[in-house]
């Protein structure tokens, strides 16, 4: 009877140290889910911000200023456009057969 006894004794302190094992596990991965959930949101926080900050600097009149500003840009008109005229096929040498 005592060796039943001991067994059961040593079958209840092993289930009893895995219990607390998996309840450790459960909670280091909570933790770490609740960690990981918090990340997402503030990334989705910065994407968002990003994408209203390129949106905001992606419009006709900053990207206009900005060229006129930093690049000294100005807007083409006929006094100062200068044309390029292309010559004609005929007037170049064709490299055929003699």
């Amino acid at each position: 009877m005592t060796r039943v006894n001991v067994v059961l004794l040593v079958m209840l302190i092993a289930s009893s140290i895995y219990l607390v094992r998996v309840s450790y596990d459960s909670r280091r991965l909570f933790a770490e889910l609740d960690k990981a959930q918090s990340e997402e949101r503030s990334l989705d926080l910065e994407f968002e911000r990003l994408k209203t900050e390129k949106q905001s600097q992606a419009t006709p009149l900053r990207v206009e200023k900005t060229a006129r500003e930093k690049l000294q840009m100005r807007s083409a008109n006929p006094a100062i456009t200068q044309y390029v005229t292309y010559a004609k096929a005929a007037s170049a040498p064709t490299g055929g057969t003699q």
